[in-house]
């Protein structure tokens, strides 16, 4: 590995970050003082905490109303989650720390979530509304150790709501907004997003079933050469069911199960063929995803024993129109996962524990579209990972968690990953935590880049390592807090496709470098500022969509007890995209150019705890921008909703 480090620097202080709920008189806010689980899988202090792991809370969601998911976790610092400006059925690219999507991993209430017939095994997060998620936690670097494959660039991990401790509470909202190009000045209800929940707990059984529903229009996927082309409006429409029930058997045992329907139908317009970008009607998609699963808890003496099961099957069919026949193509695809992650922490002392766990993972997925058809019978891999983390937390201030993790891959054999994250705090008097990390990642080729009709079932799975260092700092009693990290990336085996258009290995080692900042400072009880700043540095085999630089900023202020008001700011610098074009069949380099946004919102409790309203307006500017080649996105638009709780 290149022993040259990033060196951090860094230090913005730009304005802007969402908020709800208030800042509370005593200002005893600190980021250091909150509980993590990503870099343990148990919850621990974030002081104590070898990462900078950025945490999006319950009410750091309620200062984002009416963003979704993908939005507010693109104001992260280091995350890049392209195609959150566009219309809502366009795919999204995740970015971070110059990978793709293959090298994020999401987890929902620890369970690992994706869609085995992706072509990037990923899991589409337009699935999930932001209504129905708690908090979310993202820590950036290789986390093969304790998460396994896919973990190479970053953890996801999303954690849905959970029940009211009183008997019964219910939740109601409806939100309502425009939906229009920069070029579109039509202000009346294009975007609808409404649900409910009813929760509880009652002696030792507690309960939860929320219904979402969403439903957008008014924009086309393609941008429209010019304001009158009239191009056909692509709707988007999504029903999520979520329940959950958990029984509290003894002291130390508790039971939760959970099941999930959701359901996304939309139209869209797709890319390039031999006569350009097309606008149609007829391209239609409909995907359904259903997950259910066990987690058992077991709390003793010394420790605490979890089982994370969980079973997932998608379904995504696809009406296209074939613009060389003028007929409509029909393409189908199922995919099954199961998940069973079992894990023990043992405590040996007050200083040390071992977290030992095993995970066994199956895929497989099937597919019939025009050209091929696959058969699940032969469209198959599993993984049996045993692995074993070390925790070291001293009075002194050094902190060290290492480990490491054997995968076991039906179809690539054995797989050694491992970390070492030393970190160490000065303590109250110098409040000051310095960290650094070396750690490896296994990503294993898709289903469908292996087995679908431009597969190759020869591809080796690609391999990445993880440098990084930074630090945390709190002053000014712990109103001001700042974190900065450098990281450095190899990866190999990079896959991308060959001159036969079937996927292949790319030869060679691709590298990124960058710098992630943050900073917080809460001025008194009614006013907070917020910023972050990223620095991404790729080589040209990686460089696909990432901005070099990218700012965000926000103020909250809470003008009273009831009213509160945020101001957003964020610049995304210029990046590199590419199409495919039909008539020259080459892959053709375009440069997208940088854009700013500016968003505010404003939220007052009408009743106390019962009923809350609240305005917001995105891009004020009106900055015409591009998010992917040809795509449309969003311009000026507006939305208003309201909150009960009962």
């Amino acid at each position: 590995m290149n022993k040259n480090f990033i060196r951090i620097s860094a230090f913005f202080a730009l304005v802007t970050s969402c908020g709800y709920a208030q800042v509370k008189d005593s200002v005893k806010v600190n980021q250091l003082d909150e509980v993590v689980i990503s870099d343990t899988k148990f919850a621990q202090s974030k002081e104590k905490s070898g990462k900078v792991i950025a945490k999006i809370t319950a009410d750091e969601l309620q200062k984002k109303s009416g963003q979704s998911l993908a939005t507010i976790l693109s104001s992260v610092a280091g995350v890049e989650i392209n195609g959150n400006q566009s219309a809502n059925g366009k795919n999204l690219g995740y970015y971070i720390r110059g990978g793709k999507n293959q090298q994020v991993l999401i987890l929902i209430d620890g369970n690992p979530v994706t869609d085995a017939s992706g072509i990037s095994f990923e899991y589409d997060l337009r699935l999930l509304p932001v209504d129905q998620v708690e908090s979310v936690e993202i820590m950036k670097g290789a986390a093969s150790t304790l998460y396994g494959s896919g973990a190479a660039t970053a953890v996801i991990n999303i954690t849905l709501k959970k029940s009211a401790k009183k008997p019964i509470q219910a939740n109601a909202y409806m939100n309502i907004g425009s939906n229009n190009t920069s070029t579109n000045h039509k202000y009346n209800g294009q975007d609808f997003n409404q649900g409910f929940s009813v929760n509880g707990t009652v002696s030792k059984v507690n309960y939860l079933a929320s219904l979402n529903s969403t439903e957008t229009k008014g924009m086309s996927q393609i941008a429209e050469p010019t304001p009158d082309s009239n191009y056909d409006r692509d709707r988007f429409s999504r029903i999520n069911y979520m329940s959950k029930i958990g029984f509290k058997a003894t002291e130390k045992l508790t039971l939760d199960f959970f099941g999930n329907y959701d359901k996304v139908n939309n139209d869209y317009d797709f890319g390039f063929d031999n006569t350009g970008f097309n606008d149609t009607n007829l391209n239609k998609l409909k995907s359904e995803q259903f997950r259910f699963g066990f987690s058992p808890k077991y709390k003793y003496n010394k420790g605490e024993f979890r089982l994370n099961s969980s079973f997932s099957k998608i379904q995504r069919k696809y009406e296209e129109l074939n613009t060389y026949t003028s007929s409509i193509d029909n393409s189908k695809y199922e995919a099954r996962s199961i998940n069973l992650d079992a894990f023990n922490k043992y405590k040996l002392n007050d200083s040390f524990y071992l977290i030992t766990g095993a995970n066994y993972q199956f895929h497989d997925m099937a597919s019939e579209t025009p050209y091929s058809t696959i058969a699940k019978e032969g469209t198959k891999f599993n993984m049996i990972d045993p692995y074993l983390t070390g925790v070291y937390t001293s009075k002194f201030g050094l902190n060290i968690n290492a480990g490491a993790r054997l995968n076991v891959h039906s179809q690539y054999g054995n797989q050694l990953v491992y970390n070492v994250n030393p970190s160490f705090n000065f303590g109250k008097e110098i409040p000051v935590k310095i960290l650094g990390s070396i750690s490896t990642a296994f990503v294993t080729p898709s289903l469908y880049q292996l087995y679908s009709e431009y597969g190759t079932s020869t591809l080796t799975p690609e391999k990445n390592t993880t440098a990084e260092s930074g630090f945390e700092v709190a002053l000014l009693n712990k109103k001001l807090t700042l974190n900065a990290v450098g990281f450095y990336r190899e990866q190999n085996n990079s896959i991308g496709f060959d001159a036969t258009y079937h996927y292949a290995n790319v030869e060679g080692l691709h590298k990124a470098k960058g710098i992630e900042t943050t900073v917080s400072y809460v001025v008194n009880s009614k006013l907070n500022l917020n910023a972050n700043y990223t620095f991404t540095q790729v080589d040209e085999v990686l460089n696909r969509l990432i901005p070099k630089h990218k700012v965000n900023g926000s103020i909250d202020f809470s003008a009273t007890k009831r009213l509160f008001l945020n101001a957003s700011y964020q610049y995304v610098d210029a990046r590199q995209d590419a199409f495919f074009d039909g008539n020259t069949y080459a892959v053709v380099l375009a440069k997208l150019g940088s854009y700013q946004l500016v968003n505010a919102l404003v939220k007052y409790e009408l009743v106390k705890n019962r009923l809350t309203v609240f305005g917001n307006v995105t891009n004020i500017l009106n900055e015409e921008f591009v998010e992917n080649i040809g795509y449309s996105t969003r311009g000026r638009n507006f939305k208003l909703g309201l909150n009960i709780n009962l």
